[in-house]
């Protein structure tokens, strides 16, 4: 920084340039004002420069001066900080600051000047701008525009390779020398890198920076101000430069060997086993490769690289078999890094090896199958019949043999027998095309294995197409005529479909089955055909509907055809020809010749198994005839037992008598020593073989056999009768009073309690209590 008195030096020679400038310039305006006889104002200056940081307060900064000062004028200042920081002598014009001034936070202010009355204050001369400019010492120090740098380069670069800039500002002003120019200098780390004094680039100096030795370096900028003179201000920024990782390092094996114990039903594409390797390189610069050293091994395994932890995947590539391969596979792998720039590699050797040893371990296997799957391929119209087999073999050594069966069940059509034959049933292509099952096959169970192993396959089945079914209409066409429509007019064109398989080259035929009367059929020859009027001028009030029977024939082997019925709508119409009404027909369904037969044939079988049915019952009751009681205990077991006493006919009318004196006449034969009397239930007289009864129940077990409408079956008939052998006759109430009988009703007392009733109502001794 400069003295004290070289600054006052300075400001005094500023001065004096400024007055003697000022009155130069007021002689000139002298001569103008007495070229032009008047005066337009007499200053003699228009700036004032003085330096910044002065500290030594008031200091003179300069002087007004006027040629019109008289005694009783005075200077007055106006403007930035006026009578402030600044202030003026009123009578000799001399400018104080009263404050230090800095540069850096403003440059220049502009004032006023004015000579004014010290009486009047009117001014004496017109006002007069001027400016105080301050001049620059050098106080400020050189400002990075950071706190802090951070640079990187990849490490093992070249020398001179740029790594990051510096920059620092002095607010100094540039136009003093030296003041505001910067220079660069590293103090610390100038052993690997350089900087350019004047663009503050930082640069490699040496090429053999490596990160896996040290990562980053800190290194400190100074910045300095007026280069090549003494004094001057500097500062300091750190900048820190991180090495970026390269490949540069190859990878190496933990290990020198590697043990893998694998079962031998491990299935392909699984892993082994996993080999790790070092490599030092961050991991997105890892890649490793392996390889077999010997290529024997490779046809069952693969090794594969992991992106992520640059390890070795051991993978199987072909099924292991204990029984027939290898037990031990002895391998050496090697790995390497492809991608490393051997001019900078750090590791003399490229590669690394070492040992795996993979053991095989035996597992009780399932049968093996010795396709994948099964394909069969069967026409529909076969039936009944094995379509081929699957088979599938136990891989272990004791060879067990193997059952099959379709665990599913789902399948009806299809039946996997125990020998793994496939058997079909009933298949239709247009029901369902493709049959799908799963055979499993399993050990049959032995004592030296009790545990059975299973697997499973697919079986699929396809199902062929032939020709079985008739072509037929492909819509429900509903055709409409007006009364009045013209012959040889086109009202429709028809097509068909086919159930079957309709491959390239399928052709249907149509032609009218019956007489063509109104309409005909015109086969298109392109899969349709034209329904036209032949006999046009129609009347619906005599025919509303008319009925054209098709015949479609489709050109398979064989060819079938089936007849479709077309129902024509004769509807009124207007003028222009637009349907105004019509009604509905009966639809009918189009129904196949072949179907028209399989119905019949069914019907046909249907009567004869009745009709057979109906000889054979009928032979069987001609040579046995129908037993009306095998048990006396059963005809009990028939009758009906309650408590309420015998109401007279109701009791006939529920059983047959004939019945009970049948049973009761056969329990004597067998039973002759039995007392013949009545039972609890009912007692009846066992009635005569030449008896009206006898002839009767004759008569209708005569009718009942030769009746062709009776039940097919052994039925128990019962018929209401009232014989003449009666001892009481009829037991009517209604015929009681005027009865000229004479016959004993006090018998009806022996007959047991369920009697009782008729007894009292018809004894003798209580006859004259009856109102006549």
């Amino acid at each position: 920084m400069m003295k004290l008195p070289l600054l006052h030096l300075l400001v005094s020679i500023n001065i004096f340039l400024h007055v003697v400038l000022s009155t130069n310039n007021g002689a000139h305006q002298l001569g103008q004002l007495e070229s032009k006889q008047r005066v337009k104002r007499a200053w003699v200056w228009n700036q004032i420069t003085t330096l910044e940081e002065q500290t030594n307060i008031p200091y003179l900064i300069g002087t007004l001066h006027s040629t019109k000062l008289r005694d009783n004028a005075k200077y007055v200042l106006q403007g930035e900080f006026a009578n402030t920081l600044f202030k003026v002598k009123e009578n000799t014009g001399d400018i104080y600051g009263y404050e230090k001034l800095d540069r850096e936070e403003k440059a220049q202010y502009n004032l006023t000047a004015l000579l004014v009355d010290m009486n009047t204050l009117k001014t004496l001369e017109p006002p007069e701008m001027f400016s105080i400019r301050l001049i620059d010492i050098n106080d400020n120090a050189p400002a990075f525009t950071q706190e802090s740098y951070n640079g990187s380069v990849p490490e093992m670069s070249a020398t001179d390779v740029l790594v990051t800039t510096v920059t620092a500002v002095d607010p100094d002003d540039p136009t003093v020398a030296g003041h505001a120019k910067v220079t660069y200098k590293i103090l610390q780390g100038y052993e690997h890198f350089k900087i350019n004094e004047i663009t503050g680039e930082i640069l490699t100096l040496s090429s053999y920076l490596d990160r896996e030795t040290k990562a980053s370096y800190e290194v400190i900028v100074q910045a300095k101000d007026s280069p090549g003179l003494t004094g001057g201000f500097s500062s300091s920024a750190t900048v820190t430069i991180h090495l970026t990782d390269i490949n540069d390092n190859f990878p190496t094996f933990t290990k020198k060997q590697y043990t893998f114990d694998v079962h031998e039903d491990l299935r392909v594409g699984e892993v082994v086993g996993r080999i790790l390797v070092e490599d030092i390189d961050e991991p997105q610069n890892r890649l490793a490769k392996y390889t077999f050293m010997k290529g024997r091994y490779e046809q069952w395994f693969q090794i594969k690289s992991n992106p992520q932890t640059n390890e070795g995947i051991i993978i199987l590539k072909k099924p292991l078999d204990y029984e027939s391969s290898d037990k031990v596979f002895r391998m050496s792998i090697e790995v390497t890094d492809p991608s490393i720039d051997l001019r900078v590699a750090k590791q003399q050797r490229p590669s690394s090896t070492t040992e795996v040893v993979v053991n095989v371990l035996d597992v009780d296997e399932p049968p093996e199958f010795s396709q994948p799957f099964y394909l069969f391929k069967v026409k529909e119209d076969e039936k009944n019949k094995n379509i081929g087999f699957v088979l599938a073999t136990d891989p272990d050594s004791p060879k067990r043999a193997v059952r099959y069966s379709d665990k599913s069940g789902k399948d009806d059509s299809v039946i996997v027998t125990i020998s793994g034959s496939i058997h079909i049933k009933s298949l239709d292509r247009e029901t369902r095309a493709w049959h799908n099952i799963t055979v499993t096959a399993e050990e049959i169970e032995s004592s030296d294995s009790p545990t059975m192993k299973s697997s499973s396959v697919s079986v699929y089945i396809q199902v062929l197409d032939v020709n079985d079914n008739a072509p037929e209409f492909a819509e429900p066409y509903a055709p409409r005529v007006c009364e009045n429509t013209a012959n040889n007019l086109a009202i429709l064109t028809i097509s068909a479909t086919d159930k079957d398989e309709m491959v390239p080259g399928t052709k249907f035929t149509y032609y009218s089955a019956e007489k063509e009367t109104n309409f005909t059929v015109v086969d298109n020859h392109d899969n349709t055909a034209s329904i036209v009027v032949k006999n046009g001028a129609f009347n619906r009030d005599v025919t509303k509907f008319y009925y054209l029977p098709i015949v479609i024939s489709d050109n398979g082997v064989p060819s079938l055809s089936s007849t479709n019925t077309l129902t024509i709508n004769v509807c009124k119409c207007n003028e222009e020809g637009e349907f105004t009404f019509c009604e509905e027909a009966q639809k009918y369904a189009a129904v196949s010749a072949s179907t028209i037969i399989i119905i019949l044939c069914s019907l046909a079988l249907i009567l004869l198994i009745v009709l057979a049915s109906f000889l054979i019952l009928r032979r069987m009751r001609s040579h046995h005839p129908m037993i009306l009681v095998k048990n006396p205990a059963e005809i009990h077991e028939q009758l009906v037992t309650y408590d309420e006493e015998g109401g007279g006919e109701m009791d006939t009318n529920g059983y047959d008598v004939s019945v009970l004196n049948s049973v009761r006449r056969n329990v004597l034969r067998s039973k002759p020593d039995m007392e013949a009397y009545p039972s609890l239930y009912a007692q009846v007289q066992k009635p005569a073989r030449n008896g009206d009864m006898f002839s009767m129940i004759e008569a209708k077990k005569e009718d009942a056999d030769n009746d062709g409408e009776c039940l097919p079956y052994d039925t128990l008939h019962i018929f209401g009768y009232e014989g003449s052998e009666s001892i009481v006759e009829s037991l009517s109430s209604l015929e009681s009073g005027s009865s000229d009988s004479e016959i004993d009703y006090d018998v009806l007392n022996d007959w047991g309690p369920r009697f009782k009733m008729l007894a009292d109502l018809y004894g003798l001794e209580h006859l004259e209590d009856f109102p006549y």
